[in-house]
């Protein structure tokens, strides 16, 4: 009779089994609709960790300037340069020079659309014109974001983040050592046996799978549904937009992201506030852009120009460190400062967000944060190449392959509970899980058929 003490264990073996082919069937699963945006996320997120590096050098002859001794020109006459190189448009918003050496940009906004003017801010020299959506580091952007190709692509960035998630953490299980030699830190095998695919895979993905949780997770924020309810819920709580810098200030019903590119995530819904309407005449861009400077604005910010008796002097400042993200709105008719926000203005979990973003993009840490990310880019792609040819060296001829269900239900009930789980928690990644499970259970029904009606 076997000793008591190795029951439990003997007994445990088939479910761990069971629960192994279960998660493996939906890291499966995961991976296939993730994989190939991934791909194309990792590619375009690569190049964007390296904006400021490629504006600067492929782009140039458009950016960069020579510095002189002499004052720059006005913004003001900047912005009339541009107007009179694009007559048809009128200008909507003044990027100042980050730097002495760097252009400034206007952007015109015409029947066709917005036109980035770079001009040199010494002699006034038009240095490009571009269409806005044309330039090349916003198609990146927006090829990162999916929204290149509309509003629904858009929302597939939440439902690739959330399996993403899912990924991550069912390759963590899957990778978990149970009693094997390798694939654990090392990799047997050559290139010709599937086992060298998998253990490259599992390696990889132990290594990089931290850097890939956090893309995701820091990712979501900017996500159309769940994003914005995180941001609306974080508000109404008070830990997201400072409201009480907007008691008292008349606002509009345009939010700021609407007219700034460079207002972060927390202020992106904001309310503009509203210039009260007088017959006084505007300061002028001028003055705006002295005023800004004598309230410790940093170079390189965004000013959106008044729109309308009513319109103010937004402005926006990005800059790589975080904690100097800014944004001040003036009444267009006095120059009073109507909203000031500063970054430490900003509610626990505003900051915190703003904090993953700027990591997500190589902006806060230096070379240190470009190249961390870039090499989890670079795994990620890694990822999913091991991933296609562990699949292609085991799928069975005219199959996908699909790892099958395990026989103890208790398993499968299990993890897909887990999975549903997590999509409750990301309402468009919740929709894919649902109608993955329902496309699952017909294709089962269809392979075993109409079941035969019981003879007596």
């Amino acid at each position: 009779m076997p000793a008591p003490s190795s029951a439990p264990a003997a007994g445990s073996a088939p479910l761990r089994d069971a629960l192994h082919r279960a998660v493996w069937r939906w890291h499966f699963y995961a991976g296939l609709l993730c994989l190939p945006f991934l791909i194309l996320l990792s590619v375009t997120g690569s190049l964007y960790l390296f904006k400021d590096e490629i504006d600067r050098s492929v782009f140039s002859y458009r950016t960069v300037v020579a510095e002189r001794a002499g004052p720059p020109l006005s913004p003001e006459r900047l912005v009339f340069i541009a107007a009179d190189a694009v007559p048809d448009a009128r200008p909507t918003t003044y990027a100042s020079p980050e730097a002495p050496d760097r252009s400034g940009v206007v952007t015109m906004a015409g029947p066709t659309g917005k036109t980035l003017v770079y001009l040199d801010p010494y002699d006034g020299a038009v240095l490009d014109r571009v269409g806005r959506e044309e330039e090349a580091m916003r198609v990146v952007r927006r090829l990162h974001s999916l929204s290149f190709f509309g509003p629904v692509a858009n929302g597939l960035v939440e439902v690739v983040a959330g399996f993403t998630l899912i990924l991550v953490i069912s390759g963590i299980y899957l990778w978990w050592p149970r009693r094997q030699t390798g694939g654990v830190v090392s990799v047997r095998g050559n290139p010709a046996r599937r086992i060298w695919w998998r253990d490259l895979h599992a390696v990889t993905g132990f290594v990089a799978g931290a850097g890939l949780f956090f893309l995701a997770a820091t990712g979501l924020p900017w996500s159309i549904v769940w994003g914005d309810q995180l941001r609306a819920i974080s508000n109404r709580a008070g830990l997201g937009l400072p409201t009480e810098l907007w008691a008292g200030v008349p606002v509009s019903r345009v939010p700021m992201g609407e007219v700034l590119d460079t207002t972060g995530w927390t202020l992106e819904t904001a309310p503009l506030p509203r210039s009260t309407a007088r017959d006084g005449v505007p300061i002028g861009i001028d003055r705006a852009a002295e005023i800004l400077t004598g309230l410790g604005m940093p170079a390189g910010y965004e000013l959106a120009l008044p729109e309308g008796p009513t319109g103010v002097y937004a402005a926006a400042a990005y800059p790589r460190d975080v904690t100097r993200q800014r944004m001040i709105s003036l009444d267009q008719y006095t120059g009073r400062p109507l909203v000031d926000v500063r970054f430490g203005d900003i509610g626990v979990v505003g900051r915190g967000i703003q904090y993953g973003i700027g990591l997500h993009k190589g902006e806060y840490a230096g070379r240190i944060n470009q190249f961390l990310m870039l090499a989890f880019c670079l795994a990620t792609i890694l990822l999913a190449v091991t991933a296609a040819m562990m699949w292609w060296k085991r799928r069975p001829k005219g199959r996908l392959g699909v790892p099958a269900w395990p026989d103890d239900r208790r398993a499968v009930a299990g993890v897909t509970g887990l999975v549903v789980a997590m999509g409750v928690a990301f309402p468009l990644t919740g929709g894919a899980i649902l109608a993955m499970i329902a496309l699952d259970t017909a294709l089962l029904g269809l392979r075993r058929g109409p079941r035969r009606p019981a003879t007596a």
